[in-house]
């Protein structure tokens, strides 16, 4: 894009070319977020804290208003940029990570966040996932090296670094999702299935170790127990005050405001966002919110099979993949299909470091779907 261009030739130019079905998608999810938060979910977290009325609201309405700002910047930018300071973007987050054991701030006994002076708090792995995809792609279709094995090999020393850092924190659940996107892209890219076995047996006796041996991951190990014994550790409250919240609400809900089990729900605005939801809107509401996120992944792959570059085709792919199955892990925990972990709905969720990180992949998103000009 030509920046010397006046501002609404360049607005023009971006409409004219990005895929408008993707960005009304995207739109209207974010905008489903907002509703809920103006109507349940802010009232509930001020009340805990005092505060005003709406003042979560409006300082998630901020938020995705920065994330539409990111949006249109990602998804105007020529892809040969995006492709150059992808990489630049990535060290810098990922410096930041490591600087979370040093300076990061401990909330909820897990020290995961950084908090700058004049900057808001922020979670370096929100910033670091959405490059990471980009980084991996990038190696993995790099034709100076034709040795694949090294590729794949350089690609998983990175994705462990960046796991053995979130486990330090520790965030298992991120950990997880970090090393899935990994495995989807390079099981795209047309992997041996023996490396790919390989890797993840690595991965779990590596999990393993950690959950029996180190004191500090001993939390994980409770919750896995509580999961399957609701007699056993304390870790099944939060899942099951939870699913409390949406058997009460049924298919259609109590309305707007008459919730009353929202009240004991842990996080209810970020990891235990559904619940809140069903309650006061039923089961109806998260199978709209299901078909939503549905319709977003197959306008998403639509593009792909029409793609005939294979960087964008895995790029693609692990970034609609990450916002997948980050949704399904939320709304599993909440109905109790997974143990608890820690994990936003994308989009609907509060949360600062959330919302930047879903908006610069659907930025992505919207870059490498929009069409040619040649």
């Amino acid at each position: 894009m030509d920046y010397n261009k006046p501002i609404y030739n360049l607005y023009y130019d971006w409409w004219k070319n990005i895929d408008k079905s993707i960005f009304f998608l995207i739109i209207l999810l974010f905008a489903t977020g907002l509703f809920f938060s103006l109507v349940s979910t802010s009232l509930l977290v001020s009340d805990k804290l005092d505060t005003n009325d709406y003042a979560f609201f409006f300082r998630h309405l901020s938020f995705v208003f920065l994330g539409i700002i990111i949006i249109f910047i990602l998804s105007s930018i020529n892809e040969v940029r995006l492709f150059k300071i992808s990489p630049l973007i990535f060290l810098l987050s990922l410096i930041s990570l490591f600087l979370v054991p040093i300076i990061g701030v401990e909330v909820n006994s897990a020290q995961r966040w950084i908090d700058l002076y004049l900057l808001p708090r922020f979670q370096p792995i929100e910033i670091v996932k959405p490059f990471l995809i980009i980084l991996i792609s990038l190696i993995l279709c790099n034709e100076k090296y034709n040795n694949i094995y090294f590729k794949y090999l350089s690609s998983f020393l990175i994705t462990l670094m960046i796991g053995l850092l979130l486990a330090a924190q520790p965030d298992i659940g991120q950990t997880l999702l970090v090393f899935f996107s990994w495995s989807v892209l390079i099981f795209i890219s047309g992997i041996n299935i023996i490396f790919l076995i390989f890797s993840s047996l690595i991965l779990f006796i590596t999990l393993y170790f950690l959950i029996r041996f180190v004191p500090k991951f001993a939390y994980i190990k409770n919750r896995i127990l509580s999961f399957f014994n609701s007699e056993t550790g304390t870790h099944n409250a939060q899942s099951e005050k939870a699913i409390d919240s949406i058997s009460s609400g049924g298919y259609f809900g109590k309305g707007i405001g008459e919730g009353t089990l929202k009240n004991s729900v842990p996080e209810a605005h970020t990891d235990y966002i559904i619940s809140v939801i069903s309650e006061e809107f039923g089961v109806i509401a998260i199978i709209l919110i299901i078909l939503i996120f549905l319709i977003f992944v197959y306008a998403v792959f639509k593009k792909v099979f029409m793609e005939n570059e294979e960087r964008i085709k895995l790029i693609l792919v692990g970034s609609v993949s990450l916002i997948l199955v980050q949704a399904m892990i939320h709304i599993g925990v909440n109905i109790r299909l997974f143990p608890t972990t820690g994990m936003t709905l994308p989009f609907i969720s509060y949360g600062g470091s959330s919302i930047i990180s879903i908006s610069i992949l659907s930025g992505i998103i919207l870059n490498l779907t929009k069409r040619k000009v040649r």
